[in-house]
């Protein structure tokens, strides 16, 4: 029984040593659960985190290709950006370069157009010397054109030549005459233009001159002008009457005859397709040419017409009547009185020694003191010589 007690209490002590060992089996289970548990939530906690850094690592990838494909397009517009700066900037360089072959062929086309309007004037300036400036005017403004047209107007005609020009051309040179005759010209053609007047033509020695186309004052007073012209003319004559000696050696002095005749006349470009002439033509041309042959040396012969328009003016006397082809009826002419004339305003003192010549119109009172002294002078002069 000792033995079955000592066999139980064996087995008692064993199972309490089992049951210390159990209990210390199951402490070290429950504290290797506890490391299991702390394990088990780390690893959870760590897939948890695995899992949100997965996901995080997604929504960054997707951001980063959502980044990557704004970048893209960004630099697709970015490219094109500079595309389009280069162009522009390619554009601007053409166009600056386009500009300055532009200004360069402006400055060249400038230069050429001056060039030719500098010909142009040239060659319209020579032009203007074949045309009376009032044609020339007309002409070069658009108011005429040269189309062959004419119209009929009432003109005052004037018509001069030089008396005994065949005779002067055969006692000088050439070159002579020709001087002579454009100095003569020049002259009579200023007073011309200073009177308003149309120079037509010149024939030779020969002016013709009309008023009243291509501009007018009306038809009295264009033959008031025309009148008065051919006064001053006469006594430019007067003036120049000791030029022609000194100057182209001429032993007696010129001297113009000169007709004038109003009347309607056809006026207007005469010729052909290729060559125009301005001029005037009628019965009162023909009769101007008439009266200009039948006048004296030095005076003016106006025709009835013009003195019925110029004699509240102009002082005439009349002469004989003339018969001229074209006019049915005899034409009553009148010579104009020069006042005062030059054979009235010259005195001439001439002895054998002395030749003293005074225009009475020009001399004024400082010549008279000047003449004054002189002559005293010379009378010194004789006293103390004798």
């Amino acid at each position: 029984m000792k033995k079955n007690l000592d066999e139980t209490g064996q087995v008692f002590s064993d199972v309490g040593v089992q049951k210390q060992n159990v209990e210390k089996k199951n402490k070290a289970i429950k504290k290797d659960n506890k490391s299991l548990e702390k394990e088990l939530k780390k690893l959870r906690l760590e897939l948890e985190l695995r899992k949100n850094l997965s996901s995080e690592l997604e929504k960054q990838r997707e951001i980063a290709i959502e980044a990557n494909k704004v970048a893209k397009e960004k630099a697709r517009e970015l490219d094109k950006l500079l595309k389009k700066e280069k162009l522009q900037a390619q554009l601007r360089k053409n166009l600056a370069d386009e500009m300055e072959k532009q200004r360069e062929l402006a400055i060249d086309a400038q230069r050429i157009a001056l060039e030719k309007k500098a010909e142009i004037e040239s060659l319209s300036n020579q032009l203007s010397k074949y045309l009376s400036p009032q044609i020339y005017r007309s002409i070069f403004s658009g108011e005429k054109q040269a189309d062959i047209v004419s119209q009929r107007k009432k003109l005052t005609v004037f018509f001069s030549d030089i008396v005994g020009f065949t005779d002067i051309s055969d006692a000088l040179e050439p070159e002579e005459i020709s001087s002579m005759l454009n100095y003569y010209l020049t002259e009579m053609s200023q007073i011309a233009l200073a009177y308003g007047g149309t120079i037509d033509k010149y024939i030779g020695d020969a002016i013709v001159v009309f008023f009243g186309d291509p501009e007018t004052q009306g038809v009295q007073q264009d033959a008031i002008n025309c009148v008065n012209m051919a006064i001053s003319m006469q006594r430019k004559m007067m003036d120049l009457r000791d030029d022609w000696s000194k100057e182209f050696g001429l032993r007696e002095p010129l001297a113009i005859r000169i007709g004038i005749a109003t009347g309607y006349c056809t006026v207007g470009n005469f010729g052909s397709d290729d060559r125009l002439d301005y001029t005037v033509i009628g019965s009162q041309v023909n009769l101007a040419a008439r009266l200009e042959a039948l006048s004296k040396p030095g005076s003016i012969l106006i025709s009835f017409d013009t003195h019925s328009q110029v004699s509240n003016e102009i002082k005439c006397t009349e002469l004989g009547k003339v018969s001229v082809k074209g006019i049915r009826e005899e034409v009553r002419t009148f010579e104009v009185e020069l006042e005062p004339s030059a054979n009235q305003t010259l005195e001439t003192l001439e002895t054998r020694n002395l030749k003293l010549t005074a225009d009475l119109e020009r001399l004024g009172p400082p010549e008279i003191d000047q003449l004054e002294g002189f002559v005293r002078e010379l009378r010194e002069k004789l006293k103390s010589s004798s």
